[in-house]
């Protein structure tokens, strides 16, 4: 549509674990908890004790010796290995991750209980490979997160996951990067709470999330992982909250980013583009823009403070157990907002200076009750709450001073409440089930300071001005100028659903099935400030027409100021609707062990989506989608020391709810056409006379001049009409081949290969076979359509892709990850990670960031205009936006004494891929009327030679594959921290300094790619920055901790 880790085991320990055979690698838990398993004498009793909470399982080894012990929640733990109720050895400090198996084996010639103390997953002790593992994954724990520097959020934490990049198109609501995972759009993750999902329910761009010291461990999962998971073709985050023990605890922290240790913004400034200059334009200034300063920002800063406090210990001891954070930040910042050639008076000048204020608070409830050793039960609460409060000012180029009286200024605020409840029973040794039930509730608000509805939205650049037209009148009486919600109803998304996850150990296979179901209804609106948009244009050739692919003449046909080529659009973009998504899924897996080496895992998952319109019909319902997932682990030697491990899978994604708030429901995106003899003093034209309009051409709402390329005319549609009948849904092939090796006691490197195929996408097309009215299809493959009949009627009919003028669909992943890890030891722990990758196709996915001009990507999730007609696609096959072929990253601290401590992280990656857009070489009937097409120069009228208004394309017009024009500058942040801990503070005092950005690298982030404003005219900005990094700025922290 258009575009409106592994664990470690100490050597000695290992080698004695091996004296009496290799502890088989079968362990079961879900994504929130872990296991511990291993060997023992036959018969004994081994029994499992968490050392914070008490929490006790007790487990008789088999026949072999074999003993597993799964769903334990993540934590240190004690394990005892006892025969004819006494105590034959103990291994202390158990550490248990997320998702994860802990090797525990006892040897029985063992002389001390704690040989094997110090086993953990991740962070200390020698480097052992974790043989039980299929999957990729990255697990970072709270104290890690406390030691290297990075920003505090979880999108930030996951860009130090391999094959991890920023998308700088897309950001949440409080401005983080979402990121990508192995070449798959920002919209394709998933992201988990304590086992929920909190993926944004309308958009799928961002998610709900946590105070950030209320994280006990975040899971990245970028490949392999098995059917418990679903509902992504680019990466899993999975956050664990911290949980309250036997001890309580008390602590309270603050962090402050003053003002004036952020570096200064670099300005923003016009591309030279030739065509720009006193030469061309000596009597027009506000065309003389070529390398001129286009955004200040040398005048924009910001700083923040954070300060929170939390409570964990027993209720009850051994029993109940509470932990609670609370947090709240404020950032509070000033920028520049307008440009230099926003004219004076206009809305975008008046309100050009903004100073906000953002505040988070956020909190965290998590209770714990072990009914018994059989039982417990688990609640967790989850406060994110934002403010957004901007204040707007003018602001004047001309000394760069800004006003003192407020002239517009939007309040914005979201309120989410998440309740998560979890039961695990743990049946019989051998039999473990949990069930989860979650629902949040989020809603939007918004405060417009000085609104009226009464005056329309005026949009005037300077250069497209009529000279003979005051200046002032073109400015009108609305001050804002960006879409807005509509009166009256609240927006909101809430989400319900469960999982229910049965795991039975049976000799050596670990079954386990589980059932998912959620629920996601959005109702959202927006119009345009004073319900419409007067657009004021100029095109340098009068005599071309306006848009020739709808039939809409030329300016000067209409008279007036339209022989100069000056003219006006009405546009009209109103949106509302209440949509549901309903998503189920079934699965079962079995970890197979084959003898003492080989672990084959199998997995099958069912996934059923179905999304219904505003009308609360189904429009879209995908059944039977199996997804299945196979994974082999060799421990080559037996010695976990070297593993060669691989996995094959499809996964599944499905739609948001924002598809069906343009797709599915009655939404409004006209443009109608006029010339005018001048402008009132409140913006509107005057005599406006409505530029002739040929409905043969399609495009055209009925009996009316409103020209709407999607046929958008706010009629609802018949939910068959929408979507092609038995449309598959979304889904991606993913192969992963690798291995792990220890090299020396606390050091493991390690590679693999990744290859990752889109089979199958889910987007709409308005190509003229179908009538120009957009429907949900399978890109370049056959869909059959209902089409409505001249008596009201519908017919099915079969197109295929020849018919539809679309290629086939294309998107592949190819990649080459290598990576090295010091584990803790002697002072200091490090992981540096490498890609070589290959993104490359003729589609993002679900997203389109080459649609980013200065504001963002196309958001419309599966609704991008990329397959809409067949002249987009088009030169479309090429390196993707999301593709960068080389990444660098490396993380870690140094442990200088028990007081003095540094740390960092690092991250370089190669620049994004650029292209070169203008308009198609001919006007073809329902062509977009911009410049969105693989060609670059100017394409002329796209008429045929010796037609009124001919003029033709430029003479180094020409064919423009994308991602042929170089790449955006590489990537490169370094964040740096210093952390004090006095010993006079009995180490319960902590002051730390985090250096973000440490070399003040502000690359652009892409480029504007659009070459021309319209089909004889090029664009001001084409090549334009975009999306510069966050100057450097420094972060203070203290924290006590009683």
């Amino acid at each position: 549509m258009l575009h409106s880790r592994h664990r470690s085991i100490r050597p000695h320990a290992l080698a004695l674990a091996l004296a009496i055979g290799f502890a088989g690698n079968l362990h079961a838990q879900s994504n929130i908890t872990g296991s511990i398993f291993g060997t023992a004498e036959a018969g004994a009793t081994v029994v499992v004790e968490n050392k914070d909470t008490g929490l006790t399982r007790r487990i008789t080894a088999d026949q072999s010796g074999r003993y597993q012990v799964s769903a334990l929640p993540n934590g240190t733990y004690k394990v005892t290995e006892e025969k004819n109720g006494a105590t034959i050895a103990t291994r202390d400090n158990i550490a248990v991750n997320i998702s994860s198996g802990t090797e525990v084996s006892f040897a029985a010639t063992a002389k001390s209980g704690n040989e094997l103390g110090t086993v953990t997953i991740t962070g200390s002790g020698g480097a052992g490979i974790d043989t039980s593992q299929t999957d990729t994954r990255t697990v970072l724990s709270a104290d890690q997160l406390n030691k290297i520097s990075v920003a505090r959020d979880i999108a930030s934490v996951a860009l130090l996951a391999p094959s991890v990049v920023a998308n700088d198109s897309y950001k949440s609501a409080n401005g983080v990067t979402v990121p990508s995972f192995g070449g798959s759009a920002s919209s394709e993750n998933a992201y988990l709470i304590n086992g929920y999902a909190v993926t944004n329910p309308l958009t799928s761009i961002g998610f709900t999330t946590l105070p950030f010291d209320a994280i006990a461990q975040q899971q990245i999962l970028t490949g392999g992982y098995g059917a418990e998971f679903g509902r992504s073709t680019g990466g899993v985050i999975n956050v664990v909250s911290k949980r309250g023990s036997n001890k309580w605890k008390f602590g309270v922290y603050t962090m402050w980013a003053p003002r004036e240790t952020r570096a200064t913004a670099r300005d923003r400034y016009y591309p030279v583009t030739g065509f720009y200059n006193p030469t061309t334009y000596p009597a027009t200034p506000a065309r003389q823009t070529d390398g001129t300063l286009d955004l200040y920002r040398k005048a924009n800063n910001s700083w923040s403070t954070t300060v929170g406090g939390y409570v964990s210990g027993p209720i009850i001891p051994n029993k109940l157990f509470v932990y609670a954070d609370v947090e709240t930040t404020r950032e509070q910042g000033q920028l520049v907002n307008s440009v230099r050639l926003d004219s004076p008076g206009s809305n975008a000048q008046l309100g050009g200076w903004r100073q906000y204020r953002n505040d988070y608070p956020r909190g965290l409830v998590k209770l714990d009750w072990n009914v018994n050793d059989k039982n417990t039960l688990e609640f967790t609460g989850v406060v994110d709450d934002a403010k957004y409060d901007t204040d707007g000012y003018s602001f004047n180029y001309a000394d760069d001073s800004h006003g003192t009286t407020q002239y517009n200024g939007p309040l914005n605020r979201d309120r989410s409440r998440l309740y998560i409840g979890k039961y695990t029973g743990y049946l019989t040794q051998d039999m473990t089930l949990s069930v989860l039930y979650g629902q949040q509730k989020i809603k939007h608000d918004q405060d417009l300071f000085g609104y009226s509805d009464a005056c329309p939205r005026i949009a005037a650049a300077a250069a497209n001005r009529a000279p003979s037209v005051p200046s002032a009148n073109y400015n009108g009486c609305q001050i804002y100028n960006a879409a807005i919600f509509m009166p009256g109803r609240q927006r909101f998304d809430n989400t319900n659903g469960g999982r229910i996850d049965f795991a039975w150990h049976l000799g050596s296979h670990d079954l386990r099935v589980g059932y998912e179901q959620q629920t996601a209804t959005s109702y959202t609106n927006s119009q345009q400030p004073g319900g419409y948009i007067w657009n004021y244009l100029w095109q340098s050739n009068a005599g071309t027409a306006v848009d020739a692919s709808h039939g809409v003449a030329s300016p000067a046909s209409g008279g007036q100021l339209g022989t100069t080529g000056y003219y006006v659009s009405r546009v009209v973009q109103t949106r509302q609707a209440e949509v549901k998504t309903v998503q189920k899924s079934q699965y079962i897996e079995d970890r197979w062990q084959i003898g003492d080496r080989f672990l084959l895992s199998l997995g099958l998952r069912n996934e059923q989506f179905t999304n219904y319109t505003a009308a609360g019909q189904p429009y879209i319902s995908q059944k039977k989608q199996l997804a299945p997932r196979i994974g082999a682990a060799w421990d080559v030697f037996g010695d976990s020391r070297f593993k060669v491990f691989g996995n094959a899978g499809r996964y599944y994604l499905a739609l948001p709810n924002n598809a069906a708030v343009r797709g599915a429901a009655a939404s409004i995106n006209t443009n109608e056409y006029f010339t005018y003899s001048g402008v009132n003093a409140d913006g509107s034209p005057i005599n406006p006379v409505a530029i002739a309009v040929d409905p043969s051409k399609g495009g055209v709402c009925p009996n009316s001049n409103l020209v709407s390329a999607n046929l958008e005319c706010g009629i609802p549609p018949n939910p068959l009409t929408t979507t092609a009948k038995n449309i598959k849904g979304h889904y991606q092939d993913e192969f992963i081949l690798g291995f792990e090796a220890a090299v020396a006691d606390h050091v493991s490197m390690g590679a693999k290969l990744t290859s990752r195929i889109l089979r199958s996408a889910i987007d709409d097309t308005c190509t003229p076979a179908l009538g120009g009215k957009c429907r949900n299809f399978n890109p370049g493959v056959g869909n059959a359509f209902y089409l409505e009949q001249p008596d009201g009627s519908l017919a099915l009919r079969y197109f295929t892709a020849a018919e539809l003028g679309l290629p086939k669909l294309k998107r592949t992943y190819h990649a080459l990850d290598l990576f090295a890890e010091h584990a803790f030891f002697n002072k200091w722990y490090g992981k540096v990670e490498y890609t070589f990758s290959k993104n490359i196709g003729n589609t993002e996915g679900q997203l389109a960031s080459d649609l980013d001009i200065g504001a963002g990507g196309q958001v419309d999730v599966s609704r991008t205009q990329d397959w809409d007609l067949p002249q987009l696609m088009v030169g479309a096959y090429g390196l993707l936006p999301n593709d960068r072929t080389h990444q660098l990253k490396a993380f870690g601290y140094y442990q200088f004494t028990s007081q003095w401590r540094a740390g960092g992280s690092m991250m370089f990656a190669s620049g994004r891929p650029r292209s070169c857009t203008s308009f198609y070489p001919t006007a073809d009937k329902g062509l977009y009327n911009g410049s969105y097409y693989y060609f670059c120069g100017l394409a002329g009228s796209g008429t045929p030679v010796g037609s009124t208004g001919y003029a033709p394309p430029s003479a180094d017009y020409r064919y423009a594959p994308r991602g042929t024009y170089g790449r955006s500058p590489n990537s490169f942040q370094l964040n740096l921290n210093v952390a004090y801990i006095p010993s006079w503070a009995a180490g319960k005092l902590t002051l730390q300094a985090d250096l973000l950005n440490a070399l003040n690298r502000q690359n652009a982030g892409s480029y504007n790619y659009r070459y021309s404003a319209n089909r004889t005219q090029a664009s001001q900005t084409y090549g334009q920055e975009l999306n510069y990094a966050a100057p450097r700025y420094l972060r203070l922290t203290a924290r006590y901790d009683f």
